[in-house]
This record gives C-alpha cells, structure tokens and sequence, in this order.
C-alpha cells in the first residue's frame, strides 16, 4: 500500500497540472495547402466564373461565355453549375458525366448519382463521409464536388467544387466548406450552406461529397 504522505503529494501534483489547451478558435480544420491545393486554386480563380457560365444566358458549357442559342449540346438558359464543374473538371483531366453524353437540363442530379455509380467509380470518383473530409481532400489538391440530386425528378439540383480553404472547425461545423460555383449568382469562394440555399432540402443534409485525384503541376 503506498504511503499516504507520498500519495497526497502525488495528488497534489496532479492538481497543480494546467489543463490541455483549448484549440485555437482560428485553427485550421483540414490540415495545410499543399502545392497541389495551390495550383488547384490557381485553375480554379483562372475560370473567371463569376463573369462566364452566368444564368439565364445560353453559354458554351466549355468555356462558359454566352453564344447563340442553339439547342445542339441541350444547354438551355437557367443557371449552369452543372456545366462548370464539368468544364474544371475538362481542364483538370477528370471527366465526370457532362454533355452530349447527358442534356445540360437536369444534370446535376444526373452527376449526383454519376459519381456513386460503377461507372463513375471506374473513372476515379470516390464517395467521402462528410465535410471534414471534403475540405481536407480539397487542401490536399484534389478535385472535390459537393452535389445534390433533386427528389423532385422535374425540379434541377445542384453542384459546386470545394475548393482549398485554411478555414477553422467551427467555420466548417457553421457553413460547410468552402466552394466555387456557377448557380442563380455566380461566387468564386462562399460556403457550401449559402452556395445552396436555393434549394430547400439540400443544406445540410441532402448533399453528398465526392473526391478525385488529379495530376497537376506545384509550380
């Protein structure tokens, strides 16, 4: 049996102890930028989405700038998310489901189950489990959707891109991560929460995370 006296002074130590650190409220939630974060962010701000692929024009879903209309590729007038993130997904090499394969019309809930399907996992696409995670594949540069299938076969849904972000836990547990997107306003880096707030049911529950590794120069 260990002596009171010593077992007091233990105690007494231990009491003295500083309790662990709280985390730093400014910390950021999913690990560093990488190289390949950075020159993912870098093709990301060159799409200049916030003047191409804007809604109720007829765009070209590739580059995003207004043409004539044409119904040729199905791409009609509303908002074109879906095709500007197949069009990154052009530039960065990663092909996810996108015309003329799909219409434009509808295409974000196409992708949605796209990118969870054999066929979609064949081409590199990985389910993920949450935000977290969404925003720390993103950091660590590879090419990351955040999408929603409508339940309403008539009604559109949505994507957008994570893109890399030094933002806390706190900020991702408020707003999701962070995303560009072409949607009713175009915005090159807003939280997840309001990039898809135009559809009820989406945010947070009813969208789904998908990854894809890419290959692009740190330089």
């Amino acid at each position: 049996m260990k002596h009171p006296v010593l077992l007091a002074l233990c105690c007494a130590l231990l009491w003295l102890q500083p309790p662990p650190a709280a985390a730093d409220a400014t910390t950021p939630c999913c690990g560093p930028l990488t190289p390949a974060a950075q020159a993912l962010a870098r093709v990301l701000d060159a799409s200049d989405v916030e003047h191409r692929w804007l809604a109720h024009q007829h765009v070209n879903w590739e580059t995003g700038e207004a043409d004539r209309f044409t119904e040729t590729a199905g791409l009609g007038r509303a908002t074109h998310c879906s095709a500007f993130a197949a069009a990154i997904g052009q530039r960065l090499g990663v092909y996810m489901l996108r015309p003329p394969q799909h219409s434009a019309r509808l295409l974000a809930s196409a992708q949605t189950g796209w990118f969870a399907s054999a066929e979609g996992q064949a081409q590199g696409w990985h389910g993920l489990a949450d935000a977290a995670q969404a925003q720390g594949r993103a950091n660590a540069g590879e090419l990351v959707v955040v999408s929603y299938a409508s339940p309403d076969p008539a009604r559109p849904g949505h994507i957008a891109i994570v893109r890399p972000s030094l933002k806390s836990r706190a900020a991702l547990d408020a707003e999701g991560p962070q995303i560009i997107q072409a949607g009713a306003s175009n915005s090159s880096s807003e939280p997840a929460r309001d990039g898809f707030a135009h559809h009820p049911g989406a945010w947070p529950a009813g969208v789904r995370y998908f990854s894809h590794a890419v290959q692009l120069p740190a330089g």
